[in-house]
């Protein structure tokens, strides 16, 4: 919207134990646990509307061949090396375990059920040796150690340029506190090879058996992606643009729970092969917990999207996400406080507003109003909506999302006062020319909040544009046109509310279906 060429990428991240231990444990290949899931993300995305440019896969024969000329460049120059490392065999399973395959105590916390590639109670990153009491994720016998050979990155080597790299990047300030925790403790050489066939195979000659760690392939993924992307608009070099020209951007948006492979691995990563842009910033978010509990699929604690969609829109879900609480904190979704918040601000005060002034002008003008003279309380108006886009922008450029949202909110909470304090319904038949120019005002606000809705509620956003008889789709338009007049003498159609609300019926229906699960 502000006129940047951009694209907007994601993949599915299908390699590591996790897909390994899953498929071992239905009785399946790994790809097929990997289709099945490639395709359930995809489809959820697409419903809520998430438009991305490419939604690109980690199996894909691009990302092979690129993640295989990653690891030999960082290789060349110096940045890999072979040592022989202790790791836990099962002696009844025959075999060495990877991260996932072993489950124990956390050596940190102390809780039950750590992973050993970290524990999912304090967060931290984990080696499968750390673990207190050890048992293998499928005997449940306890593994012994033994020594095998596997390959090093020197991350030891980067700690001084991470920590420079920390405070000069734009790091949201969860994952730069984070970050900065984890560096305080020191670097270690990192282990980026694993005993196992599902993978990326190691790409050294005569060696069998061994692929790269998950978190060194994944992230390269992010390049991968648009380099499938640059393929498919026909633009195989365009990749490069964004990846190794100067003054490119790259934005991660992340969860919490992968900064310290963000902010240390892959930017080590990037820096050791030397060709490659380092990322701009990281934006990290917090966790959601569902009524107060953590959720969990194989409990049934957990609403699907598809499920949610067969009752409400898209645009409900992305903006109580947005707005209960600030990106970095964790917050908790509660059907009764969705309800709440659909019904208390969108409906009775963004929707409220919108529906008011298109409503009367629909009316009694059948058209936007010429303005007579703009008095006081109209300056006054219209300098609130001038102001809040400058506000609106700052905020979206400094990822504070939460806020962009609240300042919506904060113009139709105003403008529903400004046609309270003016009563246009009352000048209408008595000073016409008054009514005029408090709903030419009001209009020019309506179409702002379409634009700034955009991100946040598209759907809602181009249903409002059509319902203004506006040309094009909102989707179309620049930032700044929010700004731009909605003349005089265009039609407006007869209005229907943009949101409706929610009953406490299906609130309870709702969370009856969650019991039940």
């Amino acid at each position: 919207m502000k006129g940047y060429e951009v694209a907007f990428i994601c993949a599915t991240d299908e390699h590591g134990s996790p897909i390994s231990v899953r498929a071992e444990q239905e009785g399946v290949s790994p790809k097929e646990i990997v289709d099945r899931y490639h395709e359930y993300a995809r489809e959820d995305l697409v419903r809520v509307g998430c438009s991305f440019d490419v939604f690109a896969r980690t199996t894909s024969p691009v990302h092979y061949d690129l993640t295989r000329e990653f690891f030999k460049q960082v290789a060349n120059r110096g940045y890999v090396y072979e040592r022989e490392y202790e790791l836990l065999h099962c002696t009844r399973c025959k075999r060495f375990l990877p991260d996932r395959y072993v489950t124990g105590s956390c050596p940190h916390c102390k809780a039950h059920g750590a992973r050993g590639d970290e524990c999912p109670e304090c967060g931290r990153f984990l080696k499968p040796t750390e673990l207190e009491d050890p048992r293998c994720t499928f005997c449940h016998s306890k593994p012994e150690v033994k020594r095998t050979r596997h390959w090093f990155f020197r991350l030891s080597r980067f700690e001084k340029f991470l920590k420079e790299w920390i405070e000069k990047a734009k790091l949201s300030k969860l994952a730069k506190g984070l970050a900065q925790a984890w560096l305080k403790e020191g670097l270690h050489d990192w282990c980026i090879s694993r005993d196992m066939t599902w993978g990326v195979p190691l790409p050294i000659e005569g060696v069998e058996g061994k692929v790269l760690y998950v978190w060194f392939d994944a992230p390269i993924g992010y390049i991968s992606s648009t380099k499938i992307w640059a393929q498919r608009v026909g633009k195989p070099n365009l990749w490069e643009r964004y990846w190794t020209e100067e003054g490119a951007e790259i934005v991660h948006f992340i969860g919490k729970g992968i900064v310290y492979h963000h902010t240390l691995f892959w930017p080590a990563m990037l820096r050791a092969n030397a060709t490659l842009n380092l990322p701009t910033a990281i934006v990290a978010g917090g966790h959601y917990t569902l009524e107060g509990r953590k959720m969990s699929k194989s409990e049934g604690w957990v609403v699907e999207v598809v499920d949610y969609l067969r009752k409400f829109e898209p645009d409900l879900l992305r903006y109580y996400l947005i707005s209960a609480a600030p990106l970095e904190k964790d917050a908790d979704f509660s059907w009764a406080d969705f309800a709440r918040r659909c019904n208390s601000e969108l409906a009775d005060v963004l929707g409220n507003f919108i529906h008011r002034v298109l409503a009367f002008i629909h009316t009694n003008f059948g058209c936007v109003p010429e303005p007579r003279r703009l008095d006081q309380d109209a300056k006054r108006f219209l300098e609130l909506v001038r102001k809040t886009h400058g506000e609106y922008e700052r905020a979206m450029e400094e990822f504070d999302f939460h806020r962009a949202i609240k300042l919506i909110l904060k113009v139709s909470a105003e403008g529903n006062r400004y046609l309270s304090r003016t009563e246009p319904w009352k000048l209408v038949k008595k000073k016409p020319e008054e009514a005029q120019t408090i709903l030419y005002a009001c209009m020019q606000a309506v179409k702002a909040m379409a634009i700034w809705m955009e991100p946040f509620m598209p759907y809602s956003a181009e249903k409002l544009w059509r319902l203004m008889g506006l040309e094009g789709s909102v989707h179309e338009q620049r930032f700044d046109e929010a700004l731009q007049e909605v003349p005089p003498g265009r039609p407006i159609g007869k209005p229907v509310p943009l949101f409706r609300k929610i009953t406490e019926a299906e609130v309870r229906e709702q969370e009856e279906l969650l019991k039940a699960n």
